[in-house]
């Protein structure tokens, strides 16, 4: 769809610049007033909220599009399971035709269960479960044997009740303009990161987007590229040889290309709308060069994987401190013992 990919990206370079649209400011001030109600209903109880049975962490954010939501969900499973729990991970399967609750095995499609849920059940090969009802899914991980349950971008969605609410921002673009959707990048005010139990930055805080406020600081590590077809590991220098073609279909992907230039690597961009559904057509480029991904890219083109194509994993990493700070407010809320039972 064309269309919306021109009207995408007409809506993020406003976003993201300086100023607000005024056409759009009468609709971002109704979808402040519908989310501040909506707030309301589940904070006065006329709306219910759930809770799994198990303590909820959820991460998110304030903005739309990617922030690195998903490394820091698999960071924070692996420390918890090193710890002796059983974490489980929920998402609503964005991107994805399924709707019902269902758990997520490493080999499902995509296209059914969303890119990021089965990024997640390969990295980590623990329950992951989707659904719209994000409540649902968690009594799916709750009956597979988790005892805490990972909220993957679960701010906006209040019916799951958390124990633990984490906020991450992108330092690079922080907030953009500061407007509400639809004029500018914002799901809710800034002043909502008052409420967040923990604060994240990812990246350096150009926009001073979380001054003010006592923030942790995150960064994404990259790994050894990794043949798709195999999965094996590869050198570098398959990516600094030749101009490689690098395709990005996440929320930030110059973030990406501009990882790959620090890397050593002058890629070819090919930007693709978030979730994008790959065909193999989609990375005929005509040439035989290496063709490198982000993994959340590469789960989507499996099935017709060659040889040429590689993607980038990417990991969470926090100053020594910051990851101690983050991982002591996490266990504090999981009850004592529930470890030794796991």
């Amino acid at each position: 769809m064309p269309e919306a990919g021109a009207l995408r990206r007409w809506l993020e370079a406003r976003w993201y610049g300086e100023t607000v649209p005024l056409a759009l400011r009468p609709l971002a001030a109704l979808y402040g007033l519908a989310s501040g109600l909506r707030r309301a209903a589940y904070r006065r109880g006329w709306l219910r909220t759930h809770r799994p049975g198990v303590p909820v962490i959820v991460v998110g954010n304030l903005t739309v599009g990617g922030t690195g939501k998903t490394p820091l969900v698999v960071w924070l499973a692996e420390q918890l399971r090193a710890a002796g729990h059983s974490p489980g991970v929920v998402l609503r399967g964005y991107g994805g035709s399924a709707r019902g609750p269902r758990l997520v095995a490493t080999d499902a499609d995509p296209a059914e269960a969303g890119d990021e849920a089965v990024l997640i059940a390969c990295r980590l090969g623990c329950p992951v479960a989707i659904g719209s009802r994000r409540n649902d899914a968690a009594r799916l991980l709750v009956a597979a044997g988790c005892t805490v349950v990972l909220a993957d971008d679960g701010l906006q969605h209040l019916a799951l009740r958390p124990d633990l609410t984490i906020a991450l921002i992108d330092g690079a673009r922080g907030f953009g303009n500061g407007a509400l959707l639809p004029a500018g990048p914002l799901r809710e005010p800034p002043g909502a990161l008052r409420d967040m139990d923990i604060v994240v930055v990812h990246g350096a805080d150009a926009r001073g987007a979380a001054r003010g406020i006592e923030a942790l600081h995150m960064q994404l590590d990259p790994g050894p590229p990794r043949a798709l077809l195999t999965g094996e590991e590869e050198s570098l220098d398959v990516l600094r040889r030749t101009r490689p073609h690098a395709v990005a279909g996440i929320g930030n992907p110059a973030r990406f290309f501009d990882l790959l230039r620090v890397l050593g690597a002058d890629p070819l961009e090919h930007a693709f709308p978030d979730h994008h559904r790959y065909r193999a057509g989609d990375l005929a480029f005509g040439d035989d060069r290496c063709i490198v991904m982000t993994e959340k890219d590469a789960v989507k083109c499996r099935a017709f994987a060659t040889e040429r194509m590689c993607y980038l994993p990417v990991a969470a990493r926090f100053p020594e401190r910051d990851a101690a700070q983050l991982l002591r407010k996490v266990l504090a809320i999981l009850p004592q013992g529930a470890s030794e039972h796991a």
